[in-house]
């Protein structure tokens, strides 16, 4: 949708629900904020101050979470508009509108329109009669209501990130983007946020969750399903031959697929990237995927990258890897948003908590509730404090490593500052090889810190993973 789309649909969609039209400034807040604008420049802009702009922008988000029948925010504006516009409605809105910018809309039910099979996938736009982009977003989370969710204006500091991946997959045309990094950084609010900038280049979005483990013979089924709206009892039984039949459509068609929580393929008590017994047959078609031409590309979410992938990466690779790190600065409109005082002192918080969303948003609840948002009073105890919330959070990943990580990062975790590899090789008790491959799976969990300093290599763990580890010692 361009700006304009977004500013007819919305207005028509609150006048059916209202009576009234959008004033110059709601539509202003719109434009602002499809345009990823903060408070402050639309402001500026519209003439106004900031906090009535935010007040006119809280009753907006009101409107709209009404009219939409979900909770609709700064952060989740664009997901939530295409979703309603494209996905299956059910509401009794939805009936009042059978027809919205050409997609049909008959009671309960969406039928997605046959696959064409002369659409050219280098260029998806040619043909203006061409049916929209087809979404699949039902098993994708709203933006404001899963914890790695960056808050509001944070996002901002993704730009960077969401300018490379949509290089990778619109310019250069990657088959297979992994994205990783501890949980609560922001991978799929990262992805939530590309949607809208590159679906136009797709015949169909489709978004599965891995969480449950599902068997590939049901991802497979799934995907060819929506691929090719195609009924289970034409399907091939075999594992083979459905991953055959799943590339030949990603042959015919550009389809972008997202696959969340990848980790939950992956096995505990191993090095990084190493599947459970019940899952190793998903190497299969992340290799096809990432190995084999066509036309489509997957993205993979995932706290740790399967081995395969690891292997095939590269700057000129059809397969990519994006390993996340924290929002940085970006992370103080968390604190606005938690009211938090001592802004002078917010930089020391985010550098302690290494700018993670989740972190963050955890703390930051802590000296509200504690320190009536005061965040010098809880500086002054030099602590990095977690609580059950953080710690539960931890716990999954650091209960993943095996018995070399473990030992490796209980020795990092006693030293306050970095160490450097002939340090480890005399304290740790390890061969070179055992370090060596234990370092750099804990590097892959992105539960290690490496920097260069004066042409040397050290090593060392996050304030956050060495209080955890004090706390709940693992060996």
């Amino acid at each position: 949708m361009d700006v304009q789309e977004v500013l007819r649909f919305a207005d028509e969609m609150v006048f059916a629900k209202t009576g009234e039209h959008l004033d110059d400034l709601q539509k202003a807040i719109l434009l602002g904020v499809w345009k990823g604008q903060k408070h402050s420049t639309i402001a500026e802009e519209s003439h106004r101050t900031e906090g009535h702009v935010r007040n006119v922008a809280s009753e907006l988000w009101q409107i709209l979470s009404e009219v939409f029948g979900e909770e609709v925010n700064k952060s989740n504006l664009k997901i939530a508009m295409e979703r309603w516009r494209f996905s299956i409605v059910s509401s009794n809105f939805a009936k009042d509108f059978a027809q919205i910018n050409n997609i049909n809309v008959c009671g309960d039910t969406l039928q997605p329109p046959e696959i064409p099979k002369d659409r050219s996938p280098s260029n998806p736009t040619s043909n203006t009669s061409q049916p929209q982009t087809r979404l699949d977003l039902a098993d994708a989370p709203h933006i404001s209501s899963f914890s790695d969710s960056p808050d509001g204006d944070s996002f901002a500091s993704r730009t960077s990130e969401l300018a490379t991946l949509e290089k990778w997959i619109v310019q250069e045309k990657c088959n297979l983007a992994a994205i990783s990094g501890l949980s609560g950084i922001g991978k799929t609010a990262l992805s939530l946020h590309l949607i809208p900038q590159i679906q136009h280049h797709f015949d169909c979005v489709i978004w599965r969750s891995l969480r449950t483990s599902p068997p590939l013979a049901t991802t497979l089924k799934n995907l060819i399903q929506f691929i090719a709206n195609q009924p289970e009892t034409e399907l091939p039984v075999s594992i083979g031959d459905r991953l055959s039949l799943l590339m030949e459509y990603l042959r015919k068609n550009r389809c972008l697929i997202i696959l969340d929580d990848a980790q939950t393929l992956l096995s505990k008590g191993q090095l990084a990237g190493n599947y459970r017994p019940d899952c190793e047959n998903y190497s299969i078609l992340f290799r096809q995927i990432g190995e084999t031409t066509h036309n489509s590309c997957l993205i993979l979410h995932t706290w740790e990258t399967p081995r395969e992938i690891t292997a095939l990466t590269g700057e000129n690779s059809p397969v990519r890897t994006l390993q996340l790190k924290g929002i940085g600065t970006d992370a103080t409109e968390i604190f606005r948003q938690k009211s938090l005082l001592n802004p002078e002192k917010w930089e020391n918080l985010i550098n302690a908590y290494r700018g993670n969303p989740l972190w963050l948003k955890i703390v930051a609840t802590t000296i509200q509730e504690i320190f009536r948002g005061r965040v010098a009073d809880f500086l002054k105890y030099d602590m990095v404090f977690l609580g059950e919330e953080l710690a539960a959070a931890l716990h999954p990943q650091i209960d993943r490593l095996s018995e070399l990580e473990k030992k490796l990062i209980s020795r990092l975790s006693l030293e306050a500052n970095s160490v450097s590899i002939e340090q480890l090789l005399q304290d740790a008790d390890l061969s070179p090889s055992e370090l060596f491959n234990g370092l750099q799976s804990l590097g892959r969990r992105s539960l290690v810190e490496i920097e260069e300093i004066e042409n040397e290599t050290l090593f060392s763990v996050c304030p956050v993973v060495r209080q955890y580890l004090i706390s709940n010692p693992v060996c």
